[in-house]
């Protein structure tokens, strides 16, 4: 072939050698798959169908529940109480304090009270551990609690001295099977509801 110019000859030239050169591209690539091992070539394809045929993955429980966080009003109950007029008030309560801290709180006066260390804990209701402790030292913050409420059910028993504060400090007309000191009933969150009576306060101003 005889070519006039050089540009002729280099466009001859890309004309004959770049389909060549495609040609061995693709041959060089069909022996490099035709070499892989068979098996890997059915567990990728199984992979594929196995991920095209699996169905949508539902949400766990957890994500879709519509459950509200823990919130601080979940530990607060409220606590209707009435004096010996027959006036009502509502107060709330925090779960794990004491009747008294939560008459404080709300500015209810029932009187001072005193106390040491608890005297016992119960664990059970087989084991009630000693802890030696004084107890209720005095008895002026004296409640009578509401007895079908669920949580007085649920409350620990007064302890020796407790009984004993409320026989010194009252008389026996004036205590009722409900009567407990204020300062030795922790409030639990199923005490939700609960109605105390508070008698009138004796004398604790004398010097």
């Amino acid at each position: 072939l005889a070519y006039n110019t050089l540009s002729q000859f280099r466009a001859s030239s890309q004309q004959y050698y770049i389909p060549r050169m495609f040609s061995s591209s693709v041959l060089r690539i069909a022996r490099a798959a035709a070499s892989y091992p068979a098996v890997g070539r059915v567990s990728i394809s199984a992979a594929r169908r196995t991920v095209a045929a699996s169905p949508a993955v539902s949400p766990s429980p957890a994500a879709t529940s519509s459950d509200a966080p823990p919130s601080v009003f979940d530990k607060i109950v409220k606590i209707t109480l009435i004096d010996p007029s027959g006036a009502r008030r509502v107060i709330p309560a925090y779960v794990g304090q004491t009747l008294y801290d939560a008459c404080s709180t709300s500015n209810v006066d029932l009187g001072p009270s005193s106390i040491g260390s608890p005297q016992q804990k119960v664990r059970s209701s087989t084991w009630t551990e000693p802890l030696y402790g004084e107890g209720a030292t005095s008895g002026f913050d004296h409640v009578i609690l509401q007895s079908g409420n669920k949580g007085v059910q649920l409350v620990e028993p007064p302890h020796s001295n407790e009984i004993k504060m409320l026989e010194v400090y009252w008389d026996d007309d004036e205590i009722f099977p409900e009567s407990r000191l204020a300062s030795q009933v922790e409030i639990s969150k199923d005490m939700d509801g609960l109605v105390v009576y508070v008698p009138d306060r004796i004398v604790d101003d004398i010097p």
